[in-house]
């Protein structure tokens, strides 16, 4: 069982109340900023919800579906970039359509600007010379654009108006946004970073904020305030931090390391107030051990190509990862207004619902087993009607329809055989109108699972998470 999860879902069950008769809810609402950040601050401590970065624009869903093709689940943090070369500008309005998509899918997005400086026009390159992505701003250049009134001010706001309208759509929508620019302020590779103090790099996010919020009404914006895990940094993270009424996530990048230190956490935590900390891009997944070690990250974001990547990342690492007890997916994911789902234990006639002996091959037996809160026993309610764990199944042998017929784990694929809905206490497989059912009423260890006529007995009934 995810005890943490038991606790925090106790708190919505108001929410879900809507939709506990059925296991195939389809639902496409909305919710706010303060939602979510709610949301972060009540999983903080307890839960870390798993994220990838997307790309490129004009497919952005394709690592997204790399992280399905290796755990069977989808992230519960989509990334998208707006980015800087003409090609990527076309695709702006790609990259709302797939963070739209992903919100209704139950998956929270993300996004970041690699933007262009305000020297050149709309497009640049990464480092081709002055007014790349990676060029540097002269000091009058700088203290100029951060001059409210003054002409690069204003043409940094024009920079900005070129996002707006996409930031706008998602708000027509009521869909949240973690959004992260001035990101990595604290190194130089960047012509907005690496430049302390109070008229620095923290004063052109200052700026943004302001102007986003307080000029274009932008409310739907998750301020993530964001540094990087340089060496010997971290005793100088407060030499970048804007202010708390500006930053609603604290957010460190953690490249330096495979896994992100001690010491740059402890300073995120203290540098943040009590603000939820998150990172944001990671080369490696975190592993279980960091994540427990570190409690307080509420999300991670694999940056794109490093996810399959032999140096940084392994498939079995990303599985453990994903299928950890504190880690919550896509369909796991509880905000107010968000499409929802439980996770939890399945359990009955004393015992829980297990995949057996944890095997994630297709076709390995369902069971009755003692409840040990291990992940073979997590199972996810998700909002179209399957049951998973392991990153797969709960599906019907051979998409059988008669009794007796047994079920087992199996690649999620979307067929009748693998869709449940729920009356009162009792799971019914709609494939074949029958109810999942321990064979013979037994209640011993390795009883297994089928599916028989609706009887309502005891051995076909079931406490849901």
């Amino acid at each position: 069982m995810r005890h943490a999860r038991k606790r925090w879902a106790a708190a919505l069950a108001l929410l879900l109340a809507s939709t506990a008769g059925t296991a195939s809810a389809d639902v496409h609402t909305t919710a706010t900023a303060s939602d979510l950040v709610g949301y972060l601050a009540g999983i903080s401590g307890r839960n870390t919800l798993s994220g990838q970065q997307d790309g490129p624009s004009s497919a952005p869903s394709t690592w997204q579906n790399k992280v399905h093709d290796i755990t069977g689940e989808y992230p519960g943090v989509w990334g998208g970039d707006f980015a800087f070369e003409q090609n990527d500008i076309n695709a702006r309005a790609t990259v709302i359509a797939q963070a739209k998509s992903v919100w209704a899918a139950g998956s929270i997005p993300a996004l970041v600007w690699h933007s262009c400086p305000p020297t050149v026009a709309t497009t640049c390159h990464w480092d081709w010379g002055d007014g790349a992505i990676r060029s540097t701003l002269s000091e009058p250049q700088w203290n100029e654009l951060v001059t409210d009134g003054s002409g690069l001010n204003q043409r940094w706001k024009q920079r900005l108006d070129e996002a707006v309208p996409y930031l706008q759509d998602l708000k027509n929508n009521g869909i949240p946004v973690l959004w992260r620019p001035i990101h990595e302020m604290n190194e130089g590779w960047s012509w907005w970073g690496g430049r302390p103090g109070a008229n620095g790099s923290r004063k052109l996010y200052q700026i943004t904020h302001d102007y986003l919020t307080n000029v274009k009404g932008l409310d739907n914006l998750v301020w993530v305030w964001n540094v990087k895990d340089i060496a010997g940094g971290a005793s100088h993270l407060a030499d970048y931090w804007p202010g708390s009424s500006y930053v609603d996530v604290a957010a460190l990048d953690a490249w330096s390391n495979q896994q992100p230190t001690t010491e740059y956490y402890n300073a995120m935590v203290s540098t943040s107030g009590g603000k939820p900390i998150a990172l944001a891009e990671v080369g490696t997944v975190p592993t279980p051990q960091t994540l427990a070690a570190q409690p307080k990250w509420t999300y991670f974001s694999v940056w794109i190509n490093w996810l399959t990547d032999p140096a940084w990342n392994n498939n079995d690492a990303v599985k453990r990862t994903y299928y950890d007890g504190r880690v919550l997916n896509r369909g796991e994911v509880h905000l107010p207004g968000a499409p929802t789902t439980r996770a939890g234990q399945i359990s009955g006639s004393g015992k829980c619902v297990d995949v057996t002996a944890s095997n994630t091959t297709n076709g390995t037996p369902v069971q009755l087993y003692t409840c040990d809160g291990g992940t073979a026993q997590r199972w996810t309610i998700g909002t179209d009607g399957t049951l998973r764990a392991l990153g797969k199944c709960l599906d019907v042998a051979s998409a059988g329809t008669a009794n007796g017929t047994a079920v087992q784990l199996w690649d999620c694929n979307g067929t009748n055989a693998q869709k449940w809905t729920t009356t009162s206490t009792t799971l019914v497989n709609t494939g074949s109108g029958r109810c999942l059912d321990a064979v013979g009423k037994g209640t011993a260890n390795g009883t297994r699972l089928q599916i028989w006529d609706c009887t309502g007995n005891t051995n076909q009934a079931w406490t849901l998470p």
